[in-house]
């Protein structure tokens, strides 16, 4: 797990130097796809994919990536923490059962209305012979107790993965990566957090215009300046190249996503994570550490 600060939300500095932060020592003992939440309590939680190829790849999923998606882990890794620098152990949280496949790809939204957080990812589940991917999702105030899962949303012509879900304005904007029909990130709306939704076109206008299918992870954040950024992970070469692309939007409702590559920097090749407003003491506290120097 790494972490990098920002004071603009453009231009982007390591921490810790660029080494990790935190390692997991559970599981796969590997994590992936992380995102982080702050509670109105206060306290701060990461969940991540249980998910390793360097150790398990070859091994334990047979060189398979559907052995990875049917059999892989039906926990979530989780990290909590009061100060965002002193970190609790980590622990695996089981939200899934044998009807589900591999849980991929966490993120959390607080809603407000119910005051809980919903927990949603991507999964494939017996109900469809563990064919494509759909959004399952739980209900958690303390993040101690989870209700059973239920489905969140499915794509009748293809699987979805990677989903992001911000409320702006008394409406709920839900970012997907769909596996086909388009190959590529879509952008939805609705007045209720769990649906339903319909697309935003001008979106999808703005995505076409990449004219490549390797795309996924969306997170998206409000920049300082009141307009919103979306970072997209860009996995279609090999080695450098790879990482995050940003798009910037003068609001979520437009939809209206512009990519804009000059406008940042990132000192190494970001990948599929999340971003969190912070207080200025917080970016202080982050960045003087002390951070661990090894796993």
């Amino acid at each position: 797990m790494h972490f990098a600060l920002s004071v603009d939300g453009y231009r982007w500095e390591p921490v810790n130097d660029g080494r990790p932060v935190l390692w997991s020592t559970q599981g796969d003992h590997g994590v992936r796809d992380p995102t982080i939440v702050r509670t109105p309590e206060g306290r701060f939680h990461i969940l991540a994919t249980d998910l390793s190829l360097a150790n398990c790849f070859r091994t334990k999923y047979r060189g398979s990536w559907g052995v990875i998606t049917r059999e892989g882990s039906k926990c979530l890794s989780m990290w909590s923490s009061e100060d965002l620098v002193h970190w609790s152990a980590q622990r695996r949280i089981q939200l899934g059962d044998a009807d589900f496949g591999c849980l991929w790809a966490p993120d959390v939204i607080y809603d407000r209305e119910r005051g809980d957080h919903l927990i949603h990812w991507s999964s494939t589940h017996a109900s469809n012979n563990f064919g494509p991917m759909a959004i399952y999702y739980t209900r958690t105030r303390d993040f101690e107790t989870f209700d059973a899962p239920r489905l969140l949303c499915r794509k009748d012509d293809g699987g979805i993965i990677d989903s992001a879900i911000y409320e702006d304005k008394g409406a709920y904007y839900r970012f997907l990566k769909s596996n086909a029909h388009p190959a590529a990130v879509v952008l939805e709306t609705g007045r209720t957090l769990t649906g339903p939704h319909t697309r935003i076109p001008a979106f999808d206008e703005e995505m076409a215009k990449l004219a490549h299918p390797a795309y996924e992870g969306p997170t998206a954040f409000r920049l300082p300046d009141g307009r919103w950024c979306l970072l997209l992970d860009f996995f279609g070469v090999p080695g450098d190249g790879q990482g995050y692309v940003p798009f910037v939007a003068e609001d979520l409702a437009s939809g209206r996503f512009v990519r804009a590559d000059a406008a940042f920097r990132f000192p190494y090749g970001f990948k599929h994570g999340t971003v969190l407003p912070i207080t200025a003491a917080e970016y202080g506290r982050i960045r003087n550490g002390p951070w661990p120097s090894g796993g």
